[in-house]
């Protein structure tokens, strides 16, 4: 390397180290506005410390520090710091494995709208995780979910009904959701969902196939 091209390459990195010093030195600052905020009482800014805390963005991850802000933003109703305080129960990351907490913090989120939390809830009713077993319950909150556009939720109903373990068995509903799941799929997803529809398809009547597919296109009509 010539004398040139190593002065050259020496005020490269000093650029980059000072780029670097300024972006860490401006997520300082961005934090400190932010817990100002959140000390003062911005749920949005608490939830965003929490986040912060819990990815490890410019700070050492700390999912007890997440879970202390979640808490706070939750406890004002924000809909996100509900759902990410129902993961950290249910996993026990920075707080106690509390199973009966998640629950709760899901519902919270779910009666908000949160298709996430709808889907979670659905799935502690189903496996009676923090809640007794409840098939009802868990069609209501994944069909909640899957109203709302959640392919995975689409695609448990289709299979639910499908295989009529812990709903009756309904091949018209089940031709439906794989419908809706397919509709709404990418990649693996969509072959997926696309396969079971056709399979299921196969097994209706004519009259019911044409049930399914009517019932299709008045969701997507209504739903656009």
């Amino acid at each position: 390397m010539s004398e040139t091209q190593r002065s050259s390459f020496h005020g490269i990195l000093l650029a980059a180290t000072i780029l670097t010093l300024l972006a860490t030195a401006s997520r300082s600052a961005d934090i400190k506005t932010l817990r100002k905020q959140a000390e003062a009482g911005d749920a949005n800014a608490q939830f965003n410390i929490g986040s912060i805390y819990e990815n490890g963005s410019g700070v050492r991850q700390d999912y007890a520090e997440a879970a202390k802000w979640y808490r706070k933003a939750a406890d004002r109703g924000d809909v996100r710091a509900q759902y990410n305080l129902g993961i950290l129960n249910q996993n026990g990351w920075g707080v106690p494995q509390d199973v009966t907490e998640a629950v709760k913090w899901y519902r919270k989120a779910a009666v908000q709208g949160s298709a996430a939390a709808q889907y979670n809830l659905g799935f502690m009713y189903l496996n009676g995780t923090g809640v007794p077993q409840d098939y009802a319950e868990a069609e209501k909150w994944y069909r909640k979910a899957a109203e709302q556009g959640d392919v995975d939720a689409t695609r448990i109903l289709g299979l639910a009904y499908y295989l009529g373990k812990w709903v009756p068995k309904d091949l018209v509903q089940s031709y439906f959701w794989f419908s809706l799941a397919a509709s709404r799929a990418s990649g693996d997803e969509y072959q997926q969902a696309s396969e079971a529809k056709d399979r299921v398809a196969k097994e209706l009547t004519p009259e019911k196939l044409k049930e399914a597919q009517r019932m299709v296109a008045e969701w997507e009509k209504s739903h656009p």
